[in-house]
């Protein structure tokens, strides 16, 4: 009787590719391995001093352990406004256009639930994110996609990303609701300007749709490049909401704190739905938040610089072993793509050889989308020594693939 009963969502969500390649990783460790692993976009430094003794101080204090506010402190609140004040010169109200939340991730999908309708179409450029897409699908809507095309220096191709939306909208019934759009993108580290939102909006006004633009890898950039906010656009409020996450900027993963801002409709609405599920972070971790975003910012600056240093030295190791790949102005990855001569055994398998091989771990590109599968995404999660020594375990199994090859 039971068997019968089906579970159309879960159904609905596609097999988690990038568990073949985990379980092979942990097969390596717990049979004594050593594998370099550049799999996750899990930072691996500690979350600065002053934030974490923030948290320690407020922890003490017992007023603090009780239920929170499920839309954050009114403190953060003002210091996400503030932040963007600062960094953009944007005004927002901390009580109607901002809401904290656990991690961006969270935000994004609990504000997916609330605004989407079945059957709500939603577009979402390929290679992506896997929830930007799959939230929509949870929430009983349907996605559709196109090709995420990049210029030489990693830019969007904006020519034909307007293009490709333009097509989508005329060729899908019924007409989509929301555009989903990330950069820095992950995975493919792709950057724009603020031109290319003043388009967006432009659009989104015309053809009556709201933007979702995730902002996660704002703060990690290189080279003079400068990440842009889609509210520096004039009436961006009308159409947009904006999430980030503290997470790679402060080395705050684990701790779970983001926050979404703009449009009153659709943040009265994530604020809503939050009420229902939730009663907020824990205080001590939103009060240290609020010290992250307010003081020193110093220690951003020195994140950007080791990443900036591991960037450098993978591009170039990694050259040296046979693996040519673009170097990124943004985000704590590189979206390598397969080299020729193995690349038509497909990400996947690519990225199996690699770990079983090379002892070398990185994300299959078709993880984030069709269009992804010519590529691996690589995350600057290991210091400069374990990144050379990758790329010396990597020229070898090169070799060994082509003289192995050459022969059957």
């Amino acid at each position: 009787m039971f068997d019968e009963i089906e579970f159309e969502k879960i159904k609905r969500l596609p097999k988690y590719v990038f568990a073949a390649v985990n379980e092979l990783k942990m097969e390596g460790r717990r049979a004594g391995e050593d594998i370099i692993d550049f799999s996750m976009g899990n930072p691996d430094g500690p979350t600065p001093d002053h934030i974490v003794e923030k948290l320690i101080d407020s922890i003490k204090k017992p007023k603090t352990h009780g239920y929170s506010a499920s839309k954050g402190i009114y403190k953060l609140r003002l210091a996400v406004t503030d932040w963007y004040k600062r960094k953009y010169d944007v005004d927002l109200d901390p009580e109607t256009e901002a809401v904290a939340t656990m991690g961006s991730k969270e935000g994004y999908v609990h504000l997916v639930q609330a605004i989407t309708n079945p059957g709500d179409v939603a577009v979402v450029p390929d290679p992506c994110y896997p929830i930007h897409s799959q939230a929509f699908i949870l929430a009983g809507g349907n996605v559709a996609r196109f090709k995420l095309e990049m210029n030489e220096n990693l830019s969007l191709d904006e020519d034909k990303f307007f293009q490709s939306l333009q097509e989508t909208f005329e060729n899908s019934s019924p007409r989509p609701k929301y555009v989903v759009v990330n950069f820095p993108n992950n995975p493919t580290t792709i950057t724009v300007g603020v031109p290319f939102y003043q388009k967006l909006v432009e659009m989104a006004k015309k053809e009556r749709f709201y933007i979702i633009s995730d902002i996660a890898y704002a703060e990690v950039t290189f080279d003079g490049y400068k990440t842009p906010s889609i509210f520096q656009v004039e009436g961006a409020k009308d159409v947009a909401v904006e999430s980030y996450t503290l997470s790679k900027t402060y080395n705050m993963a684990g701790w779970r704190v983001g926050f979404l801002v703009g449009n009153q409709k659709l943040i009265g609405a994530l604020i809503k739905i939050k009420s229902w599920l939730d009663y907020g972070m824990f205080t001590p971790v939103q009060v240290a938040a609020t010290i992250a975003l307010n003081e020193d910012q110093q220690c951003v600056e020195d994140i950007k610089t080791k990443y900036q240093e591991r960037r450098d030295v993978m591009i170039e190791s990694f050259t040296s072993a046979g693996w040519d790949m673009p170097t990124p102005q943004a985000s704590m990855f590189i979206w390598a793509r397969i080299p020729e001569f193995i690349r038509d055994i497909g990400s996947l398998e690519f990225s199996k050889q690699l770990l079983i091989k090379a002892k070398v771990a990185v994300s299959p590109g078709i993880g984030f989308g069709p269009h992804g599968d010519e590529y691996v995404r690589i995350a600057l999660i290991e210091n400069p020594n374990r990144i050379r020594q990758a790329a010396r375990n990597i020229k070898k199994f090169f070799k060994e693939y082509k003289e192995k090859n050459s022969k059957s």
